[in-house]
């Protein structure tokens, strides 16, 4: 909640033992500082977004279906929730390894279902193409400039027009 209230900057560990009902100095038994704290709040993130795009892989839906789902999930999650989207994507203080993996799940997942449309081959290429634009649909909404008037389209018809000059394997 603090988090999203105001970004990084509002979250201390004091307010954060005041705000689970318990003493001010409770969450320095459990985290280092700000930091340690922050990085398990993104790694959590990281884990419910590979959750999610496993729950993907291991549908009965179409690749393209899946795609469209986990990158509309991943915007919304941007629009929602932007101090979030911006902390899953930066560096954590501290010894990164615990964050990579989280991160490296969710990546191998994504890649997955990319995979399945592209073949594995070009899988890589075309999810980097794929994330950046996402990033790039969430910036630009996120900062007032994907004005619907504009541009005569959104993020949903975005994606599909990425899913839909995506190579299919042969």
């Amino acid at each position: 909640v603090l988090l999203d209230l105001g970004g990084v900057e509002a979250v201390t560990l004091r307010e954060v033992g005041a705000r689970a009902g318990v003493s001010r100095s409770a969450a320095y038994r459990h985290f280092a500082d700000k930091e340690s704290l922050l990085a398990v709040v993104a790694m959590n993130a990281l884990s419910e977004l590979g959750d999610a795009l496993e729950s993907l892989v291991n549908s009965d839906d179409s690749p393209e279906e899946c795609l469209r789902t986990g990158l509309l999930s991943l915007i919304d999650i941007g629009r929602t929730r932007p101090h979030l989207y911006r902390l899953m994507f930066t560096p954590p203080a501290g010894d990164p390894t615990e964050a990579m993996r989280v991160a490296q799940r969710a990546q191998d997942l994504f890649l997955d279902i990319v995979g399945r449309i592209t073949g594995p081959q070009q899988a890589s290429r075309y999810a980097a193409l794929l994330l950046t634009s996402a990033h790039g649909i969430t910036g630009l909404d996120l900062s007032g400039h994907m004005d619907l008037d504009k541009w005569h389209t959104d993020a949903a018809e975005l994606v599909d027009t990425l899913i839909s000059v995506l190579p299919k394997a042969k």
